[in-house]
């Protein structure tokens, strides 16, 4: 569920509880959570609703100036669902992509994520190519750095999602940066053990 970041700053002054979405299948439920820039959501409600259901103080309880600002924001095609939130706390993302004092047991879990992901992809290896596009290229709108890989945006902002799930990278209000955490990983990367070294184990 894409929110905009007006509604996250509403939802992050508790103003904004509620979302009004049209969709073919729900994309949240009941009882799950959703991660945002804003903290994590707790779902408390998915519910089919009509349009002629939604009273203007629901509107602006999701971030509309009344009822009929809020129906023109809508997208015209799938089930009207009204969807009921509350900011349950902090994403934890935040924590970890601060944490940049890494040792070497942090240090060796990334870089087996990362080579999961590496062996994973049908592109080829690209979590190094991104990670040190996005330190070169800051802030840097995300169709702009999958060209300079010739890469499809959709699958490319995909992967840069997992770099964020390993608190790596961060998203800003246009492109990425990389995060404390990613930077010091870049800056001192695990030292990996040499051919003599390997012999002698």
């Amino acid at each position: 569920m894409l929110i905009s970041l007006e509604t996250l700053r509403g939802i992050e002054a508790g103003e904004v509880t509620l979302a009004f979405r049209r969709w073919r299948r729900p994309t949240v439920r009941a009882g799950g959570t959703l991660r945002t820039r804003a903290g994590v959501l707790a779902i408390e409600s998915v519910e089919p609703i009509e349009e002629d259901a939604i009273t203007d103080d629901e509107a602006r309880r999701a971030g509309a100036a009344d009822r009929a600002d809020l129906i023109r924001r809508l997208r015209p095609e799938g089930t009207l669902y009204r969807v009921e939130f509350r900011l349950a706390g902090p994403d934890p993302r935040i924590a970890l992509r601060e944490r940049a004092d890494l040792d070497d047991e942090e240090r060796a879990a990334i870089d087996a994520r990362l080579a999961r992901f590496d062996r994973a992809s049908r592109h080829g290896p690209w979590t190094a190519k991104v990670l040190d596009l996005i330190a070169k290229r800051p802030a840097t709108r995300a169709p702009e750095l999958a060209a300079e890989l010739g890469r499809q945006t959709a699958p490319f902002k995909a992967d840069v999602r997992k770099l964020k799930e390993l608190g790596l990278t961060e998203s800003l209000e246009r492109g990425y940066r990389l995060s404390p955490r990613g930077q010091a990983y870049l800056t001192r990367p695990r030292r990996r053990p040499s051919r003599a070294t390997r012999r002698a184990r």
